[in-house]
């Protein structure tokens, strides 16, 4: 079975896939024609996350095709439920939701050190210049990337807008985090796990809490 793990729980469908050489696809079978010259000149790596995705999908909705909004935004056809996608070779994941849902993930590297300041929220660098550094950015990164893929409003910028409360490493079960602008925040909890030399993220519409934000926040 080519499953990595399985995180499916009562709301989603979450399903992970480890690519090895053995491993073989049907490309006619998997690879929509609506999505046909999107894919053709795919590096082979590209493509094998491409159908890896593809082949999860026949295993949970063997009737259904993923495609792809104008903003290149994944959609489950025919819409009867959310999907999200992530893929970092040789790792593949498929989240198949009632509600919307949100994953990502991302290999743990010194380099995330060089872009902190693009993603970085002002309140998260006091608790995170430490020597863990790298595994705390890495856990930000996935819950930012997450949530833009979960949340309708897509702000560009994971600094400004996005923001995820301060955790231990040693418990990432139920990390808070928000979505914001001047006129109102959405907050979520995101799950994550970590994944060999990765941490992935799992963020659901059901942890999900809105309030207004007073007058006087400075965001």
């Amino acid at each position: 079975m080519p499953f990595y793990q399985d995180l499916t729980d009562e709301n989603a469908s979450i399903l992970f896939w480890k690519y090895n050489e053995e491993d073989t696809f049907d490309h006619k079978a998997l690879i929509e024609p609506e999505n046909f010259e999107k894919v053709e000149h795919y590096h082979p790596k590209k493509l094998i996350e491409y159908l890896m995705i593809r082949e999860m999908l026949k295993m949970l909705k063997p009737d259904h095709k993923i495609l792809y909004k104008t903003i290149g935004q994944p959609f489950l056809f025919p819409k009867d439920a959310f999907i999200s996608i992530t893929h970092s070779y040789p790792f593949a994941a498929l989240a198949v939701s009632r509600k919307r849902v949100g994953i990502d993930f991302e290999r743990i590297m010194p380099k995330i050190l060089r872009i902190k300041h693009k993603f970085l929220h002002p309140s998260e660098i006091a608790w995170t210049e430490n020597e863990d550094e790298v595994h705390f950015l890495t856990v930000i990164w996935v819950i930012k990337e997450a949530l833009y893929k979960l949340h309708p409003c897509k702000y560009w910028s994971l600094k400004n807008f996005y923001e995820v409360d301060e955790f231990s490493l040693s418990d990432l079960s139920a990390i808070t985090c928000r979505v914001f602008d001047a006129d109102f925040e959405d907050r979520y909890t995101a799950r994550v796990c970590r994944i060999e030399d990765f941490y992935f993220a799992v963020i659901e519409e059901d942890h999900q809490i809105n309030f207004p934000i007073p007058k006087e926040s400075p965001f």
